[in-house]
């Protein structure tokens, strides 16, 4: 079957480490269910493998992606949840510490097929196309449960998104907007802020500019670039949900500041099984959809894995199969 994939780390030049060719069809496993996919999204999660990063050689070749949509074997419509916890837990997934992502220990959806446990898909609505729903469970997903689960923000409070086009950044926006939150965000570039405009965003800024209030929350997931200029957006007892840091993972703490302003730093890793669940609802009755950025033919993919690593991105990049 067609897959992208990677043999070999590289991680100086991911995009040479990409391939994109004829993998092994998975093989039935008990308690695991064959999902056709019919879509699929790609993440910075994806670029990460290339790199080696969190994907040892030994575990190669690996089939990328962690986001899908397809029928499973009985013909249904189904959206595929990405966090594989241990058979013997129960409660958050989140939290189960062998937990794991499709494409880390398991082949991933970047692939006409995918195997999945039973557990892990989750009905997708007619209305939600498979483009739309391949987008919810990795960066819509980590969206929803910083916004909803972690952030303990209320409608009417201000909120800023840091780095305006990402995926998890496009979908805090479109999200938090339709559930009456105020919402500021920082973009590179006045095209990047613009997309935030067109999202729902209140108010746009350059990245690091000085903000005209202080706001409620902050969501983070650009990292050193952008660090200190969050926290000291911060209202005193203010709340900072990170959940990556693509510029890099140490910045500085600026610990006086936190305890003296007594700001929270919560940390948020992807969602569970049921919180994928009531996104999908929510996007049911809010009207809300996903800002797909480009679509292309999985054939393709090595376009779509440039766009990302050049930091090309407004909105996910998705990929379908026939």
């Amino acid at each position: 079957m067609l897959a992208a994939y990677v043999a070999k780390p590289a991680p100086d030049d991911p995009l040479s480490a990409l391939e994109v060719g004829d993998r092994p069809e998975p093989e039935p496993r008990e308690g695991w269910m064959t999902v056709t996919v019919k879509a699929a999204s790609l993440n910075h999660h994806d670029v990460f493998s290339l790199r080696g990063v969190g994907l040892p050689e030994d575990r190669m070749p690996m089939i990328l992606g962690c986001d899908a949509a397809g029928t499973d074997e009985n013909g249904n419509d189904v959206v595929v949840h990405a966090v594989i916890s241990d058979p013997t837990w129960t409660g958050d997934e989140t939290l189960d510490p062998k937990r794991s992502l499709l494409s880390e220990r398991h082949q991933g959806t970047l692939a006409e097929k995918v195997l999945v446990p039973a557990r892990n898909v989750v009905p997708k609505p007619a209305e939600l196309s498979f483009p739309e729903a391949a987008c919810l469970a990795t960066a819509w997903l980590t969206a929803y449960r910083m916004l909803f689960t972690k952030s303990g923000v209320r409608p009417g409070d201000t909120v800023l998104v840091q780095g305006a086009s990402g995926g998890v950044a496009t979908a805090l926006i479109s999200l938090a907007s339709a559930a009456g939150i105020r919402v500021w965000a920082t973009g590179r570039t006045e095209q990047k802020r613009a997309l935030a405009t067109e999202l729902g965003a209140h108010a746009t800024f350059e990245s690091g500019a000085r903000l005209p209030e202080r706001v409620d929350a902050v969501f983070e997931t650009v990292g050193e670039a952008t660090w200190a200029h969050s926290l000291k957006s911060l209202k005193p007892g203010g709340r900072v949900v990170v959940s990556g840091s693509t510029s890099g993972a140490g910045p500085s703490a600026d610990l006086q500041r936190v305890f003296f302003l007594q700001l929270s730093v919560i940390g948020s890793t992807m969602g569970t099984r049921e919180e994928l669940a009531r996104l999908i609802q929510f996007c049911q009755t809010s009207g809300v959809r996903p800002r797909i950025d480009v679509q292309m033919a999985l054939a393709d993919a090595r376009d779509g894995f440039a766009r990302m690593i050049n930091g090309e991105t407004g909105g996910k990049i998705v990929f379908t199969l026939d």
